[in-house]
């Protein structure tokens, strides 16, 4: 067994299971691949004596060098002295025998998610470490009970799930089996605490809580992807700019593997069921050529090299066709609707030098719209965002009316009022009549079929959605939503448009949910389900996808700011769409909104919130 840079041995002894035992201080980390490496450093930065071990000496010396780099790089940074690097270092052991765990108090496996590897490594260690050491598995697919199971002293065995890259993630879940002691738990708990991170208990079922809501969000986008509904980039762009999360769903299958996330899906639909959790064809495809994502070079994309992060040009770049050639000129935009987000795009289209038309009800609702807008541009001159005479100029191209018959000379109408299907075709009845020739007619809808807007004019093939998101002045992204009936200059006036207003465009066709709510709302639907089965609290939940997967907001706490009233009604549209019986509305969702409890609005949702 190697050390670096000094040899030595721990002569530790093993701890029984008992409440009062003594901290871990020795740990045996099995599988030095990139997750092993991570927590093998992270375990040394906190003082604890390594043992690296894998049966490939080429991945033990590249996990010593990842090790020499970090510290390195954090001596560098000044977050460490040199000599807490040395310490670090000679705390770090590597063998490629199993035997060399014997002193460890805690054996981690992160060996390959397969069944009959992990197995193996168990039997092995029930022969080699003490009695009263703990192991734990850092599957996230496979069953800790069974591998509980089968050991022979089952109560020692958790799971322990830590996420990628270990040393910079929060969260950690800490799995019991119906087998597992307290008190094993009880002092890996202790532990994870102690490497700075936050440990989150839970139950034995596949994908566990963060990975399990995750999955099943990554697969339904690369369904989408394989449907050819939308293209990859904007999939991606979509879910970054409309949801605020640190990456696109295909570029984290690429990343995490995708024949990892196909086996982790297999396991969540046989435990499961839900069709929802069935792998999507093409990830199955993907992985049976090899093309598993960035460590493979190509996957959802192109990558310069197998292990690179840069993504190159390849024939799927060219699915992206955001042309603006034939659009038709937009000086004068109309805007119906006198609320929020009515308001929101007014000043969008004002800021972005575009006369502007806002039409209320009544001539009195038209005007505290646009006093609501001048005061959010008062401000971004606070803020030094703009100047004060830009405010004043913006304002000024803004003129408030009280009926759509203001809309005669305006290239480009844009409807924002209620989520009504009849009020909305009332609406574009009015704008079929007093819009001349040519104008292009747009609808805000989050979920209503564009195409029964259109047809509720004379003229289908001028009508598009622009789905911006709230609030419009400050979110990046508007969804583009073409109905078969769509003209060509009418997609590229609406990408004209965007550009023109400094928004990401993409582009998707016209079904329910479209790109973001369509892959959104199940994710929360199926938070809500995981409560509604007692796996976990919503405060666990929402921990875990913060922490675990660098989401801005946790499930709940955002089903409390969008309303838990909007949010049933979005799932029933997408259930009565796609007919998945997985995408049917909890019940415990159901069950708050009759009640009354509608989030944030009402004081009560998953959670109660102080009146103002």
């Amino acid at each position: 067994m190697d050390r670096l840079p000094h040899t030595g041995v721990s002569t530790t002894s093993p701890s029984d299971l008992s409440p009062s035992r003594a901290p871990l201080t020795t740990v045996a980390v099995v599988g030095l691949g990139t997750m092993g490496t991570g927590i093998a450093e992270i375990l040394a930065r906190a003082g604890r004596e390594v043992i690296g071990i894998d049966v490939n000496e080429g991945a033990c010396r590249r996990a010593v060098t990842a090790l020499e780099v970090a510290t390195a790089r954090a001596v560098h940074r000044e977050r460490i002295t040199e000599r807490e690097r040395a310490g670090i270092l000679d705390r770090f052991r590597i063998s490629t025998d199993l035997r060399a765990a014997a002193d460890a108090e805690l054996v981690i496996e992160v060996v390959p998610e397969d069944y009959d590897t992990k197995h193996e490594v168990f039997a092995e260690l029930d022969t080699v470490i003490s009695p009263t050491a703990i192991v734990a598995t850092g599957t996230n697919a496979l069953s800790v009970t069974r591998l509980a199971a089968e050991s022979a002293h089952p109560e020692r065995v958790l799971g322990l799930h830590f996420f990628n890259p270990a040393p910079a993630m929060k969260l950690v879940e800490i799995v019991s089996s119906v087998l597992t002691a307290p008190a094993a738990v009880e002092a890996v708990t202790a532990l994870a605490r102690d490497l700075g991170k936050e440990p989150v208990a839970l139950g034995d079922r596949p994908g566990f809580v963060a990975d399990g809501l995750l999955f099943g969000y990554l697969n339904q986008a690369a369904a989408m992807y394989e449907a050819k509904y939308a293209a990859r980039e904007d999939i991606d762009a979509a879910m970054r700019l409309g949801c605020g999360l640190p990456m696109g769903p295909l570029a984290l299958l690429d990343l995490i593997g995708i024949d990892t996330a196909r086996t982790v899906l297999e396991a969540m639909y046989a435990a499961s069921g839900d069709r929802l959790h069935a792998p999507a064809p093409i990830l199955g495809q993907l992985s049976e050529a090899g093309l598993t994502g960035r460590k493979a070079g190509r996957g959802f994309y192109t990558y310069e090299a197998p292990g690179s992060a840069t993504v190159v040009p390849d024939a799927a770049a060219a699915e992206v066709r955001h042309s603006t050639e034939g659009a038709r000129p937009v000086r004068a935009v109309g805007v119906a609707g006198s609320g929020t987000m009515a308001s929101g795009i007014a000043e969008v289209f004002a800021k972005a030098g575009l006369e502007v038309v806002l039409a209320g009800r009544t001539l009195e609702k038209a005007e505290r719209a646009k006093a609501r807008i001048g005061k959010s541009l008062e401000r971004s001159v606070s803020k030094g965002r703009m100047t004060k005479q830009a405010r004043e100029q913006a304002l000024e191209r803004i003129t408030a009316a009280d009926a759509l018959d203001a809309f005669a000379e305006v290239d480009l109408a844009v409807e924002a009022v209620a989520e009504d299907l009849v009020v909305k075709q009332e609406l574009f009845k009015v704008l079929d009549k007093v819009c001349k020739p040519g104008v292009v007619l747009a609808t805000t809808t989050s979920s209503l079929p564009v195409v029964a807007c259109a047809r509720a004019t004379s003229r289908p093939q001028d009508v598009v959605g622009l789905h911006f998101f709230n609030p419009a002045p400050a979110m990046k992204l508007v969804e583009v939503v073409r109905t078969v009936l769509t003209a060509d200059d009418v997609r590229a006036t609406a990408h004209a448009v965007c550009a023109a207003v400094g928004k990401h465009p993409v582009d998707c066709g016209d079904r329910a949910g479209f790109i973001v709510n369509a892959l959104l709302f199940p994710y929360l639907n199926n938070a809500v389900k995981m409560v509604q089965e007692h796996y976990a609290t919503p405060d666990a939940i929402d921990a875990a996808m913060k922490l675990g997967g660098g989401y801005p907001m946790g499930p709940f706490e955002l089903l409390d700011v969008v309303g838990l009233d909007v949010s049933l009604a979005i799932e029933r549209v997408l259930h009565r769409e796609f007919r998945e019986p997985g995408l049917a509305p909890a019940p415990l969702l159901e069950h708050l909104v009759a009640a009354g409890c509608l989030g944030r609005k009402t004081g009560r949702g998953f959670r109660e919130y102080a009146k103002a």
